[in-house]
């Protein structure tokens, strides 16, 4: 995969396929971010001694493709939205030299 809209383009079909995407509006894609996230952080729950990389990717792989899923339905190019935020995030946080993040 050379790219973020073609992992788009390949969840899209995955969707459509099984002829979901009437499920998938921007609030429920939303919610679901949400909790694939909390399934994320609840790797690192009560824990100090690590985690398993694998249910890590899995947890990552299921927020991503949630992400990319809102960023179809929604019609945004999620690699310019993100190198926009960066931008932005340049500006707001110049390299000064600073530790602080915020």
């Amino acid at each position: 995969m050379d790219s973020i809209n073609e992992l788009q383009n390949k969840v899209a079909e995955f969707r459509d396929e099984r002829d979901w995407k009437k499920y998938h509006t921007p609030k429920d894609l939303s919610l679901s971010i949400t909790l694939e996230a909390a399934e994320l952080l609840e790797l690192f729950q009560w824990r100090d001694d690590g985690y398993k990389k694998e249910r890590l990717e899995e947890e990552m792989a299921d927020v991503m493709i949630y992400l990319l899923s809102l960023a179809d339905v929604a019609d945004i190019d999620l690699g310019k939205a993100v190198l926009s935020k960066l931008e932005k995030n340049k500006q707001k946080y110049p390299v000064n030299g600073s530790t602080k993040r915020f």
